[in-house]
């Protein structure tokens, strides 16, 4: 299971969906598609405004700085993780703290 844990400064997700075997996981596929879409998106925008790391099965974001478009673009991939969650439960948990 994907876990994803979200707070004001910082999104952190760890683990893998679980849907199907590794390299046939549409649920990782897309979970991965948003993370790196927005973090691309925002890094486009101003590269000082996030960091983030990837390891093997993780990625954490710190959020450095709060602008309308970064806000939007964080606001976008929370919203789209979520709905890819309300589809797969049982391969994604989010939890805001």
């Amino acid at each position: 299971m994907t876990k994803i844990i979200i707070s004001k400064n910082h999104i952190e997700i760890k683990g893998h969906a679980m849907y199907d075997d590794y390299g046939k996981d549409i649920v990782c596929a897309a979970l991965s598609s948003i993370v790196i879409t927005s973090i691309n998106g925002i890094l486009s925008i101003d590269d000082k405004a996030i960091k983030y790391n990837k390891a093997d099965g993780s990625i954490e974001i710190d959020i450095l700085k709060h602008t309308k478009e970064v806000d939007a673009l964080i606001s976008n991939m929370i919203n789209l993780l979520k709905e890819l969650n309300s589809q797969y439960k049982k391969n994604i948990q989010i939890e805001e703290v």
